[in-house]
C-alpha cells in the first residue's frame, strides 16, 4: 500500500497562508486557510486573508450576481443536509410500498433538531445491476414527486444526484445534462449534488435556469474558485483542518457560500463540528454510507442540535456581519476559538472548546456598557467580568468538545432554556440481522434437484471491498480517504457453515413455471411495478418459456417457493452445490436471489450469487457483472418500488430433507 488511508493526503491539508507579503495566488486552489500557532501572528495572517480576498476578486473577475438574486436567498441558511439513501427504512416503509416522510423527519427533529436539505440517494451502489441508467431510478417512483412536496411542507430543500461517471449504462436520447434538467423539472427539487464533480459548468448552470429560478448546485470537494459564482454549495469533503481550526476558502471568498462538512467513516464528527460552527458552514448528516452504518454518537449530536438553534435565529450575522476569525483568543495555552460576526451593532460569537473541559474565560474582548451578555445554546445570560483596562472576560464552564454562542446585546432578549445535551461518545453502533430461513421439508427430493448432505463444511468468499461492505460491517472505520488498492479490491472471507440434509435446483424457476404460479394464485405483491416487465398480457416471450424467470424481487421469489413448498437455498448452500457441480451454469446467466436478507433497521440488502451476462462498463462504481465463479458474493441493497426487480436477478429453490429421504 503506497498511502497511509488514515491520514490525509497533501491534497487535503490546510494551506500555509504566506505572511511576508509574497503572492498570494498560491491559496487559490486551497481547501482549508491554516493558521499560526503563534497568536501574535493572527493579525498579519487575518490581513493576508483579506488582501487575498480582494486580489482574488479582481484577478478573476468575480460576480456576485446569483447571490444577490432573491431566489437564492435560502442557500445562506441551508445548514444541515442529509445525504440519505432513499429506501432508507425511516423514510420508505418496505412492508406497506409506501414514503414515510413524516417518520424521517420526526427521527431527525428528535436526533439532530431537524433536517434544512435531504438528498435523495437513489442508484449508487445498485446501478449496474442491468442496463438502467441513473435516471432511470428516479423516473421509475411515480410518487416521488409527492415525496419532495412533502419534504418542502415540512421546510426541507431537496436534492437530487447526479453521476458523471454513469457511462456504460443505458444512453438517454438526449444529453446528461438535459436529463438532470428533465429530473429537476418533474421533481420539482431545490438543488443538484454533483457526485465526484468539483463542478457543474456553465452548461449544467444555464440549464438548470431555465427550468426555474433558484436550483443551486452543489459541487464535491474543492469547488474551483471561478465556480463559486455559480455553485452557491460545496460539499467540503476530505478537508483537514489546523491544530488551531483554520477559514474556509470557498466561506471567505464569498460569505453567501455554503459548505458542508463532512468525514464520513469518521465517528468522531467534533472536528468538522467545530471547523463548520467557526466558518458559520453546514454539515453534511450521513449515517447510512451507501449501506454502511456509520451513526453519529450522542455527544455530536447534541452539538448539532445547540448549533442549530443558532443558526435558526441567527443566520443573517453569519451571512451579512463582519467576520473576524479568531477574534477576542482569551489567552495561550487555552484550546477555546471563537469568530466573531458584527452585525447591527450587536456581535455575535461562535465559541469552539477544541480541548479538555475548560472552566474560565472564552472570550477577552472590549467593554459594552449598556449591553447584556447571553450564551444563546443554553438559553442563559452571562456575567462579564470587568478587566479594568476597557476589557471584559466573558465564559464559564464548557464541556471538551463543546460549543457556545455568545451575543452582546444592546436591548435584552428573550431566550428559552435548554439543558445541556449528552456528552456520551459511545458509537451507536449497529448489527445487521439476518431474516431467518424458513424451513421446507419435503420426504422426497423433489424433481430437477439434487442431494446435498449435512455436515460443516469451511467456504472461501470472495468479494469486492466497495463502501457497503458485504454482512453489515462498515469497511473503512475511521479512514480519510479510502482508494485503490483498499478501495474496490477482491477481498476473502472464510466461512464455517454448517449444513442440514437439503436439496437444490440445478437450475433457475422458469418463465413457465412462474405464469403457472401466477394463474394459480393471483398473486400480486404490495408493489406490483416491473413484475414479469419482459412479458405481455401476462404471459412470457414465446420461445422464452423456458428461460430463467427474471425482473421478480426478493418478496416475489419467496412467494413462489412457498406456493411450490419449497423455499430459496441461502448463499452458503448456492455456493457449496455450485462448487460441487450440482447447478447448471451453462446458457444464460442471471443473478440468484438467496434467502440472505439482512437489515440494520435502515438499510436492507440480499446477497446475490452467480453473476449476469450483463455487465455495464466504464466505471468501478457499477455493481458487478459478468459470470462469476461460485465463490463470488455481491451486497445488493433493496430498493423498494419494485427497483428490486431486475432483468439481471432470477432464482432457483431449495428443500429441506429428512436423512431418510431419497
Amino acid at each position: 500500500m503506497s498511502f497511509n488511508p488514515y491520514v490525509p493526503r497533501p491534497i487535503d491539508r490546510p494551506a500555509r497562508v504566506p505572511l511576508d507579503g509574497t503572492d498570494l495566488r498560491v491559496l487559490d486552489d486551497a481547501k482549508i486557510f491554516a493558521v499560526p500557532e503563534d497568536p501574535a501572528e493572527w493579525p498579519a495572517w487575518r490581513a493576508a486573508l483579506s488582501r487575498w480576498r480582494t486580489e482574488a476578486v479582481e484577478r478573476i473577475g468575480y460576480d456576485d450576481e446569483l447571490y444577490a438574486r432573491p431566489e437564492f436567498d435560502w442557500v445562506a441558511s441551508n445548514y444541515v443536509v442529509c445525504l440519505a439513501w432513499l429506501w432508507d427504512e425511516l423514510l420508505y416503509d418496505h412492508a406497506e410500498g409506501r414514503f414515510t416522510p413524516e417518520r424521517f423527519c420526526e427521527v431527525a427533529e428528535r436526533d439532530f433538531g431537524g433536517f434544512d436539505g435531504v438528498v435523495l440517494w437513489h442508484a449508487y451502489p445498485v446501478i449496474g445491476v442491468d442496463d438502467r441508467n441513473q435516471f432511470d431510478f428516479y423516473r421509475q417512483v411515480p410518487e416521488l414527486p409527492g415525496l419532495v412536496a412533502a419534504f418542502q411542507a415540512r421546510g426541507v430543500r431537496v436534492f437530487v444526484d447526479y453521476n458523471p461517471w454513469d457511462v456504460g449504462t443505458r444512453r438517454e436520447a438526449v444529453d446528461d445534462v438535459a436529463a438532470v434538467a428533465e429530473i429537476v423539472e418533474w421533481l420539482g427539487v431545490d438543488g443538484v449534488f454533483l457526485d465526484t464533480m468539483k463542478e457543474g459548468g456553465t452548461v449544467l448552470r444555464e440549464a438548470l435556469d431555465a427550468v426555474r429560478p433558484g436550483v443551486a448546485l452543489e459541487g464535491e470537494s474543492r469547488l474551483p474558485l471561478e465556480r463559486v459564482c455559480d455553485h452557491p454549495m460545496s460539499w467540503a469533503q476530505w478537508f483537514a483542518d489546523s491544530e488551531v481550526p483554520g477559514v474556509l476558502r470557498s466561506r471567505w471568498f464569498e460569505p453567501r457560500h455554503m459548505p458542508h462538512h463532512t468525514r464520513r467513516w469518521h465517528r468522531d464528527h467534533s472536528g468538522e463540528l467545530h471547523s463548520a460552527w467557526l466558518n458559520g458552514a453546514g454539515m453534511l448528516v450521513w449515517e447510512s454510507v451507501f449501506g454502511s452504518w456509520v451513526g453519529w454518537n450522542d455527544r455530536d449530536k447534541g452539538l448539532l442540535r445547540a448549533m442549530r438553534r443558532v443558526w435558526n435565529g441567527y443566520a443573517a450575522w453569519l451571512r451579512d456581519g463582519g467576520w473576524t476569525p479568531l477574534a477576542d483568543h482569551p489567552g495561550d495555552g487555552i484550546g477555546v476559538y471563537a469568530s466573531r460576526w458584527d452585525h447591527l451593532d450587536t456581535p455575535m460569537w461562535t465559541v469552539a472548546n477544541t480541548g479538555a473541559a475548560h472552566d474560565g474565560p472564552w472570550l477577552v474582548t472590549d467593554e459594552r456598557p449598556g449591553h447584556r451578555w447571553y450564551e444563546l445554546t443554553t438559553g442563559t445570560e452571562l456575567t462579564p467580568v470587568a478587566l479594568g483596562d476597557g476589557r471584559v472576560a466573558v465564559g464559564g464552564p464548557i464541556e471538551g468538545g463543546g460549543v457556545a454562542a455568545v451575543l452582546a446585546s444592546p436591548v435584552p432578549v428573550i431566550l428559552p432554556v435548554h439543558e445541556t445535551g449528552p456528552v456520551d461518545t459511545t458509537y451507536p453502533r449497529r448489527s445487521a440481522v439476518r431474516t431467518p430461513a424458513p424451513r421446507a421439508i419435503r420426504e422426497t427430493v423433489p424433481s430437477g434437484m439434487s442431494v446435498v448432505d449435512g455436515g460443516a463444511r469451511e467456504l472461501t468468499v470472495r468479494y469486492r471491498l466497495r463502501e457497503t461492505g458485504l454482512y453489515g460491517e462498515v469497511p473503512y472505520v475511521d479512514e480519510w480517504k479510502p482508494l485503490p488498492p483498499r478501495l474496490h479490491n477482491t477481498h476473502r472471507l472464510i466461512r464455517p457453515v454448517t449444513f442440514t440434509r437439503h436439496a437444490i435446483a440445478a437450475r433457475e424457476v422458469t418463465n413457465a413455471e412462474y405464469a403457472d404460479f401466477l394463474a394459480d394464485t393471483g398473486y400480486r405483491p404490495v408493489r406490483s411495478e416491473r413484475l414479469c416487465d419482459h412479458w405481455s398480457d401476462d404471459r412470457p416471450p414465446a420461445g422464452r418459456e423456458n428461460e430463467a424467470v427474471t425482473h421478480v424481487d426478493l418478496a416475489d421469489a419467496r412467494a413462489y417457493a412457498a406456493w411450490a413448498g419449497l423455499r430459496l437455498p441461502t448463499e452458503d448452500e448456492w455456493q457449496a452445490a455450485a462448487e460441487d457441480g450440482l447447478l447448471d451454469l451453462d446458457g444464460p446467466r442471471v443473478w440468484n436471489w438467496t434467502e440472505s436478507e439482512h437489515t440494520d433497521g435502515r438499510t436492507r440488502f440480499a446477497i446475490l450469487k452467480g453473476g449476469a451476462d450483463y455487465a455495464a462498463e466504464g466505471s468501478d462504481w457499477y455493481l458487478d457483472g459478468g459470470p462469476q465463479p461460485p465463490e463470488v458474493s455481491v451486497k445488493f441493497l433493496i430498493p423498494g418500488a419494485g427497483l428490486a426487480r431486475s432483468s439481471s436477478i432470477g432464482f432457483r429453490c431449495a428443500a429441506d430433507l429428512p436423512e431418510d429421504a431419497r
